[in-house]
């Protein structure tokens, strides 16, 4: 698997009815078409080149399907009745597929392993209160995973070796109390790992086998972007890490293991490598990404340089992802644009003949759906910020209602293609207006490192002044902005409002925190090993964390919120949304408040996905004049069992 996609969240909904305003634009899209689960996603090929395995409902909820390639024998092989499967991958012996799941959103996974013949399932990491990852797996060693587990010390993660014939798992690395991520090298031996420095820098140690002793082997500090170890080199012999150390943006670099000679392989002046592209068998570094307005791959091995020439001939859309056989043959190609569903092809190597399988959601196909057009404007102090303005189809790009809509991390960034909240809202209506803020990762050091302690700062008016300027334009009408996000864009959102209480018309809150003190303080522990990149990146006390905290400015807030939570959220605890209700409330002010009891970090289950879509669709209309769906019967019933 060679993934170039970053993960988004996924949502749902249904009718309509419309505003005052007046629309000449397409059909109302159902929140169910966009926003319940797809018909067939994430489709991987299998090792030996025969099958598929793709995510489908089953009864409702996502499961893992097979099907042979060629053929129409589809069959769902998993029997998960909960959350649903959100990701899986093939074992290396093309008989077993391994997946991850948790139990309420709490984000302690465990691994699972499913037979494709007996449809038979095994939990390989059955361990209470604990999270499991798979580290490392090798097509040399059919029978073998390496896995991470922090359930020996919930602060760390020591990394086990998994006999996937019997099940049996043996301790095989201890982690000594500082390293954030291993690495094993391509014989499954561990033998780099990333530690991060009480000031928030980076550490990679290596050892020459598992019986040599650690050493550090390169060393960068707190000002370079979020680098990391990518793989060992075919030969074992060397690193591929990606880091701005003597750059402005991450570079791909090798590093020799025995000498520490460390030579560039790819590097742009403004672009982070964001990916690396592999070859699945002998390893070889075939490609990188820098996202710039769109995905762009830099081809480094001439070899599969015909292959995505024949490849961009096939649709107006970006590689999001590959999934090859170990013969290297056949190829899973994943199509995202921005007006259209997501699209699945298979690709003949041979031929050089990409023949669709489908797409995520045939229901969109029928609908029009909004072009995304990057653009880039310049914040109050001079610095060019990117990003994505997306506008109704069929209608006038002007004085339109408009919904910001900042990303979570808030070390990531949005990226060009298919969103489903951007198409759900400019269908209702709105202009949406998805920001890069400086913090935002790929664009390189300097932008990262601007946002430092600027929470509230400088992050917050990037926001502001992206409005402004799609006000000044004419797009947007000033008296009729909202500011909705989810995570980090849930606090954009609270400090929004809080500290530029004249700015929007009014807010929509998921699992946003709220006060940024009891936010670090209730982190999972196995986060402990990177909190100076926290404290670095937020600020490392007291003061300066509450001067930043919506919380304690929300007297001054003046428009209506809705809020959204997880009850069991590992990351941003309920108490994070009950004390800015409990403060709205103290201060009369208009809150609505729904806490989903089987939700963590957002909502995985497509019922909460499309209730608290239903609520938000009304809310916006109220505030902003869009047009809505109506929420149905289901709906209704479990947006009154979970308010609060």
């Amino acid at each position: 698997m060679h993934r170039v996609r970053l993960s988004r969240m996924l949502a749902t909904l249904l009718l309509f009815t419309c505003s005052a305003v007046t629309f000449a634009q397409s059909a109302l899209i159902p929140r169910s078409v966009l926003f319940g689960n797809p018909e067939r996603t994430g489709p991987e090929i299998s090792p030996d080149g025969t099958m598929l395995a793709y995510l489908a409902p089953d009864q409702g909820v996502l499961n893992v399907w097979v099907r042979t390639l060629g053929k129409t024998d589809d069959r769902v092989i998993t029997n998960d009745r909960k959350r649903g499967i959100r990701n899986f991958i093939w074992q290396p012996d093309s008989k077993n597929v391994l997946y991850g799941q948790d139990q309420g959103g709490d984000e302690n996974w465990r691994i699972y392993q499913t037979n494709v013949a007996s449809k038979q399932t095994k939990d390989l990491t059955p361990f209470e209160k604990s999270r499991a990852d798979i580290l490392s797996f090798d097509p040399d060693h059919p029978d073998t995973i390496l896995i991470q587990s922090n359930k020996r010390d919930p602060k760390v993660f020591d990394v086990y070796r998994a006999n996937l014939k019997t099940g049996e798992l043996t301790l095989d690395t201890q982690n000594p109390g500082d390293v954030q991520g291993w690495q094993a090298d391509h014989n499954l031996e561990v033998r780099a790992a990333q530690v991060t420095t009480e000031d928030g820098g980076t550490i990679i140690r290596v050892r020459d086998d598992v019986k040599s002793p650690w050493r550090e082997l390169i060393k960068w500090g707190p000002e370079e972007t979020l680098g990391n170890v990518v793989n060992f080199t075919p030969d074992n012999k060397a690193l591929w890490i990606m880091t701005s150390l003597d750059a402005n943006a991450a570079r791909l670099i090798s590093v020799d293991i025995a000498t520490g000679k460390r030579t560039v392989i790819a590097e742009d002046p403004q672009f982070d490598v964001s990916f690396a592209v592999e070859q699945p068998k002998n390893h070889k570094l075939q490609a990188v990404v820098f996202l710039r307005e769109r995905r762009d791959f830099q081809i480094l091995d001439k070899d599969i340089q015909a292959d995505f020439d024949a490849l961009h001939k096939v649709r107006d859309a970006d590689i999001s992802n590959i999934s090859r056989d170990m013969k290297d043959d056949k190829w899973i190609v994943t199509f995202e644009g921005d007006d259209s569903p997501v699209y699945y092809y298979l690709y003949d190597r041979a031929t050089k003949q990409a023949t669709m399988l489908f797409s995520n959601r045939p229901a969109l196909e029928k609908y029009k759906l909004a072009k995304v057009q990057p653009i880039e404007y310049t914040a109050r102090d001079g610095m060019k910020i990117y990003g994505y303005l997306t506008t109704p189809a069929g209608v006038e790009a002007k004085n339109l209602p408009m919904v910001v809509f900042p990303h979570g991390g808030p070390w990531g960034r949005d990226l060009w293609g298919y969103d489903p909240y951007a198409q759900w809202l400019a269908n209702r209506g709105y202009a949406v207006l998805q920001p890069n803020f400086r913090a935002s990762t790929g664009y390189g050091k300097q932008y990262l490192n601007a946002g430092d302690r600027q929470w509230a700062g400088a992050m917050h008016t990037d926001l502001l002044d992206g409005k402004d300027w799609v006000v000044q334009k004419g797009i947007a009408d000033p008296k009729k902005i909202c500011i909705m996000g989810g995570s980090y864009g849930g606090y954009a959102t609270l400090a929004g409002v809080a500290f530029s209480p004249d700015a929007f018309s009014c807010g929509v809150d998921i699992v946003g925190p709220s006060n940024l003190n009891t936010l670090l303080k209730t982190i999972p522990p196995y986060w402990s090993t990177f909190l100076a990149i926290f404290h670095k990146r937020m600020g490392d006390n007291e003061e300066v964390l509450k001067a930043q905290s919506p919380l304690f400015k929300a007297d001054q807030i003046k428009v209506p919120l809705l809020i959204g939570q997880g009850a069991n959220d590992p990351r941003v605890n309920k108490a994070e949304s009950d004390q800015i209700v409990a403060a709205m409330r103290k201060n009369n002010k208009p809150v609505e408040y729904y806490v989903f009891p089987d939700e963590g970090h957002g909502f995985a289950r497509p019922e909460n996905r499309m209730a608290f879509n239903a609520a938000s669709e009304v809310f916006l209309a109220k505030y902003l004049g869009g047009r809505s769906e109506p929420p149905s019967d289901a709906e209704k019933k479990l947006l009154d069992s979970v308010k609060q």
